[in-house]
């Protein structure tokens, strides 16, 4: 099995959760070994897609270089992850992704239009050989061997819409865009009220999130699953996870886990080699990693 990239150059247009502004996103194909870099067109900066470059966590995984940050990258990066994508540069004339529908439903496409380009270098992926948590009250994050991959994530909130949720996803490339890659991000009307008081969330709106109010989901449309919350819950810990530098073999459970919770998962993970193994993936070892990408 080998490294990939995409095909050809594909481009969109979208507007900026929290300027509200249209932002152009275009990838470009790299070659082998060169990872996922972020590039702003608009400062001529380049950001390597690196846990240390992460510089906010608390609304989207942001990263940063020389004070010029890119937000809400978790969407975005959670479609090149589910399409095991290795080397792509994604440039942006802003300082945020366009969140489109909030879901990564629109990545999909681009990257289904884009295709998928074999490099000649073997594909390396990252297999967790043992238990790595970070828990902060009854909240966690967790990663574990396992000879393939899933994602089990719990929430639990006090509203009657969504109350407590569970999801186990088996991940395949497939299963990722049928079950998860459509759920779309949420928030609470107070919420959005506050952020935008502060000159945030300005594009925000029920054409790119589900929006609640004390009691009930404000969206005409209604849930485009009954579980959509969780299923978002796991499209962000995918993005979130690919901040590891590539795909992985292992289990990630959570229970309320948090785009925080998540950086610091792959920093504990990461700060000892001994909780994983990269290994190249060819001959017969490849076989299951190539049908889950298929």
């Amino acid at each position: 099995m080998y490294q990939t990239t995409i095909k050809k150059s594909v481009e969109l247009v979208g507007i900026g959760l929290h300027k509200g502004s249209p932002v152009r996103l275009k990838l470009e194909p790299l070659e082998a070994n060169s990872g996922i870099v972020f590039y702003r067109s608009d400062v001529d900066v380049s950001i390597p897609l690196k846990p240390e470059n992460v510089v906010d966590t608390k609304m989207a995984t942001v990263i940063g270089k020389d004070g010029h940050v890119i937000s809400t990258i978790e969407h975005m990066l959670s479609a090149v992850y589910a399409y095991g994508i290795d080397n792509l540069r994604i440039i942006v004339d802003a300082d945020e992704v366009p969140v489109m529908d909030g879901s990564s439903a629109s990545f999909c496409m681009l990257l289904d239009e884009a295709g998928i380009a074999e490099l000649d270098t073997p594909k390396k992926v990252m297999k967790i050989k043992k238990e790595v948590s970070i828990k902060e009250g009854d909240k966690y994050v967790k990663l574990s061997p396992s000879s393939d991959l899933n994602y089990d994530f719990t929430i639990k909130f006090a509203h009657p819409v969504i109350q407590e949720q569970a999801y186990v996803l088996k991940f395949t490339k497939e299963s990722y865009k049928n079950e998860i890659s459509r759920a779309r991000t949420f928030g609470f009307l107070h919420e959005v009220q506050y952020l935008r008081s502060k000159g945030l969330a300005l594009g925000g709106s029920l054409e790119n999130a589900v929006v609640l109010d004390e009691k009930k989901i404000l969206n005409p449309e209604g849930l485009r699953f009954d579980n959509e919350f969780v299923r978002h819950k796991i499209l962000d810990a995918i993005g979130d996870m690919s901040l590891i530098g590539m795909n992985f073999i292992g289990n990630y459970e959570a229970f309320a886990g948090s785009h925080d919770l998540n950086h610091k998962l792959t920093l504990e993970l990461l700060k000892d080699a001994q909780n994983y193994e990269v290994i190249e993936l060819v001959g017969e070892k490849t076989r299951e990693l190539e049908k889950a990408y298929a």
